[in-house]
């Protein structure tokens, strides 16, 4: 297994123009993994020429072609796989019998969505007054800037490279500083399946100075961030000056409830999934779940069984169903929410610290944990990104709604039931973008995805991440209308 660690811009690969490199740090054994190129301001420039001067012929590439070098992409990942997995598990701590099973399928089946939606973004016809033909194009932005975070590297790089390529824009990529490698193993692929130099850029460096420049950069169109709800804020802020357009995809605190009719077994299993997959580094994470009174008792015997079995250990042995978190301060951000839980008068049902196991001591750790909490603490309120769920009961549907809806958040929420009315009732009350019934962080190229509220806006995904990456143009011409003559003389 190589790693690529120098920066990917106008088709090379390419050290830091100041040669300044960061470590990579592998989350399980705290040792450095590998140094990568650490891109700043001038390399953040070099890498918006490239795109721009990229971007005409580009634009201009026929539709279809654009879609064959997507899937020529999907195709070498699926070749890579192997390679990819691993990359994946090493670099974040996600175990790889998820990297296998779920990641890299994934990014592959995005690009190849996204190669079949090239061809297919259509405009439109408006009927106005008589005389007049009006029709809408959908046209490329230009050079669009992403940012990746460092939860999901490899499959977020296919949803933000995906459709931008599909719809004629360019590139300037940069992947988060702890997560950076399987980013650039796609820039390896990028180049052997042939796209021109230029079209796809990445610069993985910090977000200041590197993103914040690339949000500022006046040459850049657009900026697409999936992140935080703070960096998103700044994200806003300096994307201002040449009011830019900007998607964002933050944070979320998702509301997961569980009604009396609910079939408990297949919710226990689901909410397991939806919290501890990933150690609960995920913004659609079910954090907060909410159980029915009349069987919250029965729920939470078998969901804290469930989680205290769930087994720790190094992410490439396939044995593994949770590893460690990606940096040590992210592990630190966890724990120091079990002290805050405790501090407020929530109980610790289970967890709530490091494993006692030895061979785990190295790495950033966090054993599964469930708190009761009330809807008003802190740990109800604000994004602990780990391992972390809170309980809370409720009596009815009104009460749990209520609940849901109040936070700041608006990302994912999940509800069980076996009652139909209920399902869509309640599904239609959430306020968020995303809501699964009887199921959890189910996702689909096909499917937009995206929240509200301090969640961000814009779409992931779908006919509405081809819309996210294009501009509508309204062209008039006039057939046979007969315009008298505004001024006459």
């Amino acid at each position: 297994m190589t790693l690529q660690t120098k920066l990917f811009i106008g088709g090379e690969f390419v050290d830091a123009l100041d040669g300044a490199t960061m470590d990579v740090v592998n989350p399980y054994t705290g040792s450095v993994l590998t140094k990568v190129a650490e891109a700043k301001a001038p390399d953040i420039d070099r890498a918006v020429d490239a795109a721009r001067a990229a971007f005409p012929k580009w634009r201009d590439t026929p539709a279809a072609q654009r879609g064959r070098l997507l899937g020529k992409l999907a195709d070498a990942i699926e070749a890579r796989a192997e390679e990819l997995g691993k990359i994946e598990a090493e670099d974040t701590g996600h175990p790889i019998r998820d990297t296998r099973s779920l990641d890299v399928p994934r990014t592959a089946v995005t690009f190849r969505y996204f190669a079949g939606m090239a061809d297919k973004v259509q405009g439109s016809v408006v009927p106005v007054e008589a005389g007049f033909l009006n029709y809408v194009l959908r046209e490329p932005i230009g050079v669009v800037g992403q940012v990746v975070p460092w939860n999901f590297p490899l499959m977020f790089t296919s949803w933000k490279l995906g459709p931008a390529l599909a719809a004629g824009n360019t590139v300037v990529m940069k992947p988060a500083e702890i997560t950076p490698l399987s980013s650039l193993k796609i820039a390896e692929l990028i180049a052997e399946v042939g796209f021109p130099p230029g079209v796809v850029n990445i610069v993985p460096g910090y977000g200041n100075p590197a993103g914040q420049h690339l949000a500022e950069h006046p040459q850049v169109q657009k900026i697409a961030f999936t992140g935080s709800t703070a960096v998103g804020r700044r994200i806003v802020q300096a994307s201002a000056g040449n009011l830019k357009r900007v998607q964002l995809e933050l944070g979320g605190k998702g509301a997961n409830i569980v009604f009396a009719d609910a079939n408990l077994q297949a919710a226990i299993n689901g909410s397991a999934f939806a919290i501890f997959h990933n150690q609960g580094q995920a913004c659609i994470a079910g954090s907060r779940l909410l159980l029915q009174e009349e069987i919250a008792d029965r729920f939470l015997e078998g969901f804290i069984k469930l989680a205290r079995s769930i087994r720790l250990g190094d992410p490439l042995d396939p044995a593994t169903e949770m590893g460690p978190l990606t940096s040590q301060k992210q592990q630190q951000s966890v724990l120091s929410y079990c002290e805050i839980a405790k501090q407020q008068g929530a109980e610790v049902l289970t967890g709530g610290k490091r494993p006692d196991n030895p061979a785990l001591a190295n790495g950033f750790f966090v054993e599964p944990t469930i708190v009761r909490a009330s809807p008003q603490d802190r740990v109800c309120q604000e994004e602990v990104f780990g391992p972390f769920i809170s309980v809370t009961t409720f009596r009815d549907e009104a009460e749990a709604i209520a609940i849901a809806n109040s936070t700041e958040y608006g990302l994912g929420s999940g509800l069980w039931t076996t009652n139909l009315q209920r399902a869509h009732r309640v599904a239609a009350a959430i306020r968020a973008g995303m809501v699964w019934v009887n199921s959890y962080k189910r996702v689909n190229p096909g499917s937009p995805f995206g929240g509200v509220g301090s969640s961000g806006y814009g779409r992931e995904m779908g006919f509405e991440a081809m819309h996210d990456y294009t501009e509508a143009k309204s062209v008039w011409i006039n057939v046979d209308a007969q315009i008298p003559p505004h001024y006459p003389r």
